[in-house]
């Protein structure tokens, strides 16, 4: 049913960006700056991204949907949104969960070479080995091989996206497990959800309101643009038409690169590192003289502030309303709550910050360590496993728009010195 509404749906998208550039193709839509190009090419836009954008004063949009609008729909519905535009029927729901359990099990090569791996290789880095090791598994490459027409492309990529998706929790839980020295793998449930299932086989807690906070969490991380280090990082190489396996791979690397997928791993050990220093939960007026010293000494208070954002991150909105609902007396959580009244008047006096407001990372893993998910350096796994559905979703609509392969002009610095 999926395939189906795309292949209604690409013609029409095909037409309307046919027209857009018929009509806008040699208009200007960003100016760059010299120091833009030496500094990461924030703010340039330079590419197009349908399944998501960013606003200023109300956070992730997804498909014109507002974060905080969808926080009840589950992580399969989120990736049927992305794909299409559209929420999908029950009946849609059903067939693509259908279609995701038909994968969810790992060819046996996968585990060989994760045993095969250093006993203290990083979660992501296994992570990363095994999807790239599933290229043999592409329908993409054997039909490109074949000769496949051009407007083909996107099925065979979705093929791959579908297959990746639904074998990702196993993997996932699997090297979690594996990290903490239990090589016993929990089987996939297939009376449970993506989701769901996902929290059942990492095995760290059984509850409803973990597997809640799973769907949760793996929801509001399924997509944010196109200009960020892991969707930029697949999109380039799928671009060239690599694999979708070494494609998605490229951006979980970029993920576990410290600037990009470590944020809510900082935010939680600054949070755990107020726990310590006060023996519990901070009064406020200790909280605020805490966070003060910490700015005089030079040092960032993480998860406050956002390049784009001039609001509350909605997503760090959506985790704090489950964790007032689920774990409102906990002091990891306590803590949470008080920064978020304490910082940002703080920030906007210290004058420093132009955006004083918490971010996503800012409450996310708290959560995760109340449930029992205390091994940091594997939630940029959590994050990974989420975003593979936004990368996804792009890809294939990049394939199906037939977007080239990415290949933006640098210059020397010589260059900059003569003609600027």
């Amino acid at each position: 049913m999926l395939q189906e509404q795309l292949t209604k749906k690409i013609p029409l998208w095909q037409e309307d960006l046919k027209q857009v550039l018929e009509e806008n193709g040699e208009k200007v839509i960003s100016n760059v700056t010299v120091s833009q190009a030496v500094k990461g090419m924030r703010g340039v836009r330079s590419l197009i991204c349908d399944t998501s954008a960013v606003s200023a004063d109300k956070g992730l949009i997804i498909r014109g949907h507002s974060i905080l609008d969808i926080t009840n729909i589950l992580p399969e519905e989120a990736f049927y949104l992305l794909l299409t535009g559209e929420l999908p029927s029950q009946e849609q729901l059903s067939d693509l969960q259908n279609q995701l359990n038909e994968h969810r099990i790992a060819p046996d090569y996968v585990w060989k070479v994760l045993d095969a791996m250093p006993e203290n290789s990083h979660p992501m880095t296994m992570l990363s080995i095994a999807i790239q090791s599933m290229r043999i598994e592409s329908i993409f490459v054997e039909k490109f091989n074949e000769g496949t027409s051009k407007k083909d492309y996107w099925k065979w990529v979705l093929e791959d996206g579908i297959k990746l998706i639904g074998v990702l929790p196993s993997i996932a839980a699997a090297i979690y497990r594996k990290h903490k020295k239990i090589n016993e793998r929990i089987e996939p449930d297939q009376n449970l959800d993506w989701g769901g299932n996902f929290a059942h086989m990492l095995g760290v807690n059984d509850s409803d309101d973990f597997k809640k906070l799973m769907r949760l969490y793996l929801m509001l991380h399924s997509d944010h643009e196109g200009g960020n280090v892991s969707a930029f990082s697949s999109l380039t190489v799928a671009s060239s038409l690599s694999s979708p396996f070494l494609a998605v791979g490229a951006g979980f690397n970029g993920l576990a690169g410290p600037l990009h997928g470590l944020a809510n791993q900082e935010c939680l050990k600054f949070v755990l590192e107020i726990k310590d220093h006060f023996n519990g939960k901070p009064s406020n007026e200790d909280l605020h003289e805490f966070c003060w010293k910490r700015l005089k000494n030079g040092r960032v208070i993480p998860g406050y502030g956002h390049a784009v954002l001039r609001c509350p991150d909605p997503r760090f909105t959506a985790f704090m309303d489950f964790g007032k609902e689920h774990i409102k007396n906990d002091d990891v959580f306590g803590i949470v709550k008080a920064l978020f009244d304490i910082v940002p008047p703080v920030l906007k006096e210290h004058g420093k910050a132009k955006n004083p407001w918490p971010n996503v990372d800012a409450a996310s893993g708290s959560l995760l360590y109340y449930y029992g998910l205390k091994e940091f350096n594997y939630y940029t796994v959590l994050f990974s496993l989420s975003r593979a559905m936004g990368i996804i979703s792009q890809i294939v609509i990049n394939r199906a728009l037939r977007i080239p392969i990415t290949r933006p002009k640098s210059v020397t610095t010589d260059w900059l010195k003569n003609n600027t």
